[in-house]
């Protein structure tokens, strides 16, 4: 009986937070686990008529559709390079960003370029890349113009495959660089002021003040959100891929959200799309139970 006596004492004592969690608990259960009822059509033959209970049961009969199916290696191909692109250029950008805005003295100047930066992440992914279809138009694009100045063709950037992973992973560094820089600048302003007075005192440079006690101390944030970015690795922007996809460039912009959108939505496969999300989910999780469990073997923490 004592052993649930003290998590009630606790919970009555700190009743204000549990009351102001609470919506953030309900909107999960309702939206996040809630749904997850309806997995179970991944394994069956899904007949809307008949319900989740009443359908066929198939087993893993859709996964192994899709491993066979011809579209399975262009899908995982393009997901993972699109991913691996994406983490490599975009995840270090912020960090970079953060120490060097630390490191500005003149604090409008500062503030400035932090809004300046800051601006794009506000723009809907739907104008976003109306704004690339405009700049890149090969005949009427900014882009285009200076690039006739050189004497160069016009390039249909938006119709050619090889340029949609650099337009995709870029566009994405442009707009959402200044907010994940503000996660990093949150932690610089944690780290204490006197380390650096001592390292200035000890005759210490500012790549030095950087190099050993800023990074040093924003280590664990990097290695939380590195964390996330890997367990997100398979779970590529739907939205900005499917708008920036046309017919010429499907070789390199048909991803695993696009596929599921038009296998589950176009077509009304129900049972495979579900089959083919739960597989990218469970990739996202094996991912992310690996990458916690090395990254907390060498460092000593990590996400759980």
């Amino acid at each position: 009986m004592s052993t649930f006596k003290e998590p009630l004492k606790q919970i009555k004592a700190n009743y204000e937070l549990y009351l102001l969690i609470l919506p953030t608990v309900i909107y999960f259960i309702i939206f996040k686990y809630w749904p997850m009822y309806g997995v179970q059509i991944a394994f069956k033959d899904f007949i809307a008529s008949k319900g989740f209970w009443g359908s066929p049961w198939v087993g893993l009969t859709h996964f192994q559709r899709f491993f066979d199916s011809f579209n399975f290696w262009t899908v995982i191909k393009n997901t993972l390079g699109l991913s691996l692109f994406s983490l490599v250029v975009s995840f270090p950008v912020p960090i970079l960003i953060a120490l060097m805005l630390n490191q500005l003295l003149h604090e409008r100047y500062k503030r400035f370029i932090q809004t300046v930066i800051y601006a794009p992440y506000f723009i809907s992914t739907v104008v976003l890349v109306g704004m690339m279809y405009v700049f890149l138009s090969p005949g009427s694009g900014l882009i285009n113009h200076i690039i006739q100045l050189f004497g160069v063709e016009p390039i249909y950037f938006l119709s050619k495959a090889e340029w949609f992973k650099s337009l995709y992973v870029f566009s994405g560094v442009w707009q959402e660089t200044g907010f994940a820089s503000v996660i990093y600048l949150a932690a610089l302003a944690g780290i204490d002021p006197h380390l650096h007075e001592a390292a200035v005192v000890d005759g210490a440079t500012k790549w030095h003040r950087i190099w050993h006690i800023d990074i040093p101390g924003i280590q664990p944030t990097i290695l939380i959100l590195f964390i996330l970015a890997i367990g997100n690795l398979m779970n590529v922007g739907f939205e900005k891929a499917f708008l920036m996809q046309n017919d010429l460039n499907a070789s390199s912009s048909e991803i695993i959200a696009t596929y599921v959108y038009k296998i589950g939505l176009q077509r009304a496969e129900y049972s495979f799309s579900a089959a083919v999300g739960l597989f990218n989910s469970l990739i996202n999780f094996v991912l992310l139970v690996s990458v916690n469990r090395f990254v907390k073997k060498i460092n000593g923490s990590g996400l759980f």
